[in-house]
């Protein structure tokens, strides 16, 4: 069973360096890998290493202009060999048995579409304490309304079935793609915060199961800058496009009672900063916060008037027509 690492960048170095070598070093015997590289002009060591990696048939280089995350998973699938394609990100760190025990769960458990692997954020385990232990995740977390405050995936110890998977670990068979045509939306923008939820929304909706295993573990690094989005998460456009995907996740997927919680819940979490965001209660900062929460609305509503005659899929067009020319 073949596997095709994905792994998607954007103005990442060491990290990046540090995180194929990781791949290299598995001990998973059939395995590809394909840097979807949105990187401009690299630094000098890391340029030299992926021409090397490419020359010696290591890794598969590919080189774009033009940086989206879904856009470049899409790209990938289009190109991948595998029989089970693993999207990592470029910032992350793999034991040995990491790919190995993805496969494991495909073996096992026909069934299941996806795997959603366990990540040791290292953010989070600095925020919230890494003793924090979750052995079943509860009811509220395969409701789509409200799930994605539940669903943690961090501090969660046993197997089990999940709604979605952390877009930094994640693997889903190839007919996904090939046979039922999902694909990841090219309209959500930025650092693409929840289109790996969108995604997996439509793959149960298609009957089939995302498996939680807790053995195919990574640690993610969060950088803030990097990976396939060129906005730091402190600017203004990443607090617009947060909100914005936010809203298309709900408006795509959920039901009008499950937005009516999943919006009021987006409200007291990330504007009013209640648990579990823990954001400032400053009145400045509540007032601004839900600023980009109306614009962030707004935003949404104009992408989805704007594609009510297309499917927004910009990049895998670009794609096709290169392919055409």
């Amino acid at each position: 069973m073949m596997i095709s690492v994905v792994i998607p960048t954007y103005n990442r170095e060491v990290h990046l360096r540090n995180t194929i070598a990781d791949v290299l070093k598995q001990t998973y015997p059939d395995f590809e890998i394909l840097v979807i590289d949105q990187t401009r002009n690299h630094e000098d060591e890391t340029q030299s290493y992926l021409e090397q990696l490419a020359k010696n048939h290591k890794i598969r280089w590919i080189r774009l202009n033009w940086a989206s995350l879904p856009g470049a998973r899409n790209y990938a699938v289009r190109r991948a060999n595998g029989e089970i394609i693993l999207f990592i990100d470029d910032d992350v760190e793999l034991p040995e048995d990491f790919l190995e025990n993805h496969a494991r769960n495909y073996r096992e458990k026909p069934e299941i579409g996806a795997v959603a692997g366990r990540v040791f954020d290292r953010q989070k385990l600095e925020d919230y304490g890494s003793n924090i232990t979750i052995e079943y995740l509860p009811p509220e977390a395969m409701d789509a309304g409200i799930a994605w405050y539940y669903l943690d995936l961090v501090h969660t110890i046993k197997p089990q079935e999940v709604l979605s998977a952390r877009g930094c670990n994640m693997s889903f068979r190839r007919e996904i793609f090939t046979v039922h045509a999902l694909r990841f939306d090219e309209r959500f923008m930025g650092s693409a915060v929840r289109e790996e939820s969108d995604f997996c929304l439509s793959l149960r909706s298609i009957n089939l199961k995302i498996w939680y295993d807790p053995e195919a573990c990574l640690t993610h690094l969060g950088e803030e800058t990097g990976g396939c989005h060129d906005i730091s998460t402190k600017s203004i456009q990443y607090q617009v496009t947060f909100y914005h995907n936010h809203f298309l996740m709900g408006f795509k997927n959920l039901t009008f009672s499950q937005n009516l919680r999943f919006f009021s819940k987006l409200f007291d979490c990330h504007v009013l900063g209640h648990p579990p965001c823990y954001k400032s209660g400053s009145p400045i900062k509540i007032f601004t916060r839900f600023c980009f929460y109306i614009i962030g609305f707004i935003s949404t509503l104009i992408t989805l008037i704007y594609t009510l005659w297309g499917d927004g899929q910009i990049y895998s067009k670009l794609d096709k027509l290169t392919k055409i020319k």
